[in-house]
């Protein structure tokens, strides 16, 4: 279980806040943006970063311009619910780079997954090499998204 952080007070919260706005500012901007030092918003990212706060720094992609043009909602039904079971799947699942968020969950489903694929096809074929025969398995269940109403990976801090 991961260690949750409330000791951020008001300056931790801007900083965070603009890095998810805009992760390319400088050290001078950002310390700006979040009305603090240069030194005293360095000091704090160390330590923010060291804490497991900020986990990395990355690019968002627009997956569409890139001719990622498929996203589907998979639900997946397990056999077997013994905790190995459950890991081998969990680990062969997100192996596969199409898979770009997977979480076990409650309900009709004992895991749920955004998958991107090029096209329907590759899909398709993503659907019949990987996921249709993974042991373990017992049912998969796609929802096609037709379009995407919001995507937001800035939390509220």
């Amino acid at each position: 279980m991961t260690e949750t952080i409330h000791n951020l007070d008001d300056t931790d919260r801007r900083l965070l806040a603009c890095l998810q706005e805009n992760g390319r500012l400088t050290n001078q901007e950002l310390a700006e943006a979040a009305n603090t030092s240069p030194a005293t918003c360095s000091r704090r990212l160390k330590a923010l970063e060291q804490a497991g706060v900020i986990r990395r720094h990355t690019v968002l992609l627009d997956r569409e311009k890139l001719g990622v043009s498929l996203c589907a909602i998979v639900q997946i039904s397990l056999i077997r619910h013994g905790a190995v079971d459950v890991a081998a799947v969990e680990d062969a699942i997100c192996a596969h780079p199409q898979v770009q968020e997977c979480y076990a969950a409650s309900g009709d489903a004992d895991i749920i997954m955004r998958v991107v694929a090029h096209d329907i096809a590759s899909y398709n074929r993503f659907l019949e090499d990987v996921l249709f025969p993974m042991e373990g398995v017992s049912q998969v269940r796609s929802n096609i998204v037709l379009r995407e109403l919001k995507y937001e990976v800035a939390l509220p801090v």
